[in-house]
């Protein structure tokens, strides 16, 4: 086992591991920005050390910092979180370089599984159902015309490279769709570094649902089950569920061993997941898969009751998996919202800002995952994630009404802080949420029609 471990992140997830690890008996290292010299993980961790400036790619991004770090420190394996360098193959290899552990998958997993399009064709080969469109990169205008009409609109055009739901655009017009080819193009050569994109099936009214995986380095492989996150807005989550509701069952036992399925023939280790889309008449697809912890996963936790971030740790340290398919059991529902520092009546912009208020709810089966506490400083340069609220019940009408409760409960206040809190009750209350009838086309109607212009604008 790891003596020390060094975490190359921030937030609320920097602190999420810090937690871990000293529940196993391990020496922690946080790394961090001069904006972050006051963080709540800085306070926690056993050891800090300064890696940069502000700006992510001064710190957080800075491969050569993390890695002295990590040498100065005696770390023996390094976190990444979610985000920043979680899914960057170079910095995985870079660690094994050094020889330090990358608490995550093998390099070349990163590499082949990143790349969206040489990952739909590896999953196509293991069985996956993914979703009509090109096998490769789209590489001049024509061909994507011609696997356009092949396929049927709407389409959507992907980044290779892309990742967090961007490099994405929707197409419905065929006029519209040399344009888009070129927008989506020049945004992931501004993002990724990488303009490749790929092109699929969109499809309309859709669920967003993923499954967990756990995998060791000796074959073994279980699933989690899976999270309903069709809330989202510019297919960013903001609302997730456990287990996604109103799914037939022998439909969620065939995503779910389709995920373990895929992540065997990938030669998958740690965790990961397998985001599907489900079509209305009950189909599923592979959209991608993410190489690294999701914002998502203490939903999963709280229905099995497994520490997905100690599992992590175990598994890169080379122990088998402790748990076997038959030993996972999920029980009730849990939800989760995420409480971000942004403005919903101004197009979700993000609002920075020094809290002067921070209260997080608490109760029974009430899970806050957060790094903020009053006067804490909210700045510009980062993800506007606050909290994630998450909770617990014996069954859903029981959650949402504990989740309602949380929220309501919730206290932030700050010199120009604006939060989600009243427009996440809104959706909570949507009569179409409530029936666990909603789509990815939610958040579009609760604001007024703009799913379509969401679509747009995610390029």
């Amino acid at each position: 086992m790891f003596s020390t471990v060094l975490i190359a992140n921030r937030g609320e997830i920097a602190l999420r591991i810090a937690r871990a690890c000293r529940e196993i008996g391990i020496r922690t290292v946080a790394v961090y920005s001069t904006a972050d010299l006051d963080s709540a993980v800085v306070r926690f961790a056993d050891e800090a050390v300064h890696i940069g400036h502000s700006p992510s790619k001064a710190s957080y991004l800075n491969a050569p910092a993390i890695i002295e770090a990590a040498r100065l420190s005696g770390a023996q394996a390094i976190h990444p979180g979610y985000g920043f360098l979680s899914e960057d193959p170079d910095f995985a290899e870079i660690c094994e370089t050094n020889g330090i552990t990358f608490i995550g998958p093998p390099p070349q997993v990163i590499q082949r599984l990143g790349d969206k399009a040489a990952a739909r064709a590896a999953m196509a080969e293991a069985g996956l159902p993914v979703l009509p469109g090109s096998v490769d990169a789209v590489t001049t205008p024509t061909e994507a015309k011609e696997i356009a009409q092949q396929t049927g609109y709407p389409v959507i055009f992907k980044a290779v490279a892309g990742g967090g739901g961007r490099g994405m655009a929707v197409v419905r017009d065929p006029d519209d769709l040399l344009s888009a080819y070129r927008e989506t193009r020049a945004h992931a050569r501004v993002v990724f570094g990488d303009d490749r994109v790929y092109l699929e099936r969109f499809i309309d009214d859709a669920r967003h649902v993923e499954v967990q995986v756990l995998c060791d380095r000796h074959g073994a492989a279980v699933h989690l089950g899976e999270r309903d996150c069709s809330v989202q807005r510019r297919h960013q989550k903001l609302i997730e569920e456990a287990p996604a509701p109103n799914l037939p069952e022998e439909l969620r036992t065939a995503m779910c061993e389709s995920a373990v399925r895929g992540a065997v023939a990938a030669g998958y280790t740690g965790a990961g997941t397998f985001e599907f889309v489900v079509t209305p008449s009950d189909e599923y697809f592979l959209m991608e898969i993410n190489c690294r912890l999701q914002v998502e996963h203490p939903v999963t936790e709280m229905l099995t009751g497994i520490d997905i971030v100690r599992e992590q740790i175990l598994i890169a340290a080379g122990l088998p998996l402790n748990v076997r398919q038959e030993d996972v059991v999920r029980r009730g529902v849990a939800v989760e919202c995420r409480v971000n520092a942004e403005d919903p009546e101004r197009d979700f912009a993000p609002t920075p800002g020094r809290l002067t208020e921070f209260v997080p709810p608490a109760g029974p089966f009430v899970r806050v995952d957060t790094h903020c506490f009053p006067d804490w400083l909210v700045g510009p340069d980062y993800d506007s994630l606050l909290a994630k609220t998450v909770v617990w019940a014996p069954d859903r009408e029981q959650a949402l009404a504990r989740m309602d409760r949380a929220l309501e409960e919730f206290r932030v206040e700050g010199h120009g802080v604006r939060t989600t809190i009243g427009f996440l009750r809104r959706a909570l209350a949507h009569p179409e949420f409530r029936a666990a009838a909603h789509t990815t086309g939610l958040v579009g109607k609760l604001l007024g029609g703009e799913s379509r212009a969401d679509e747009a604008d995610a390029a």
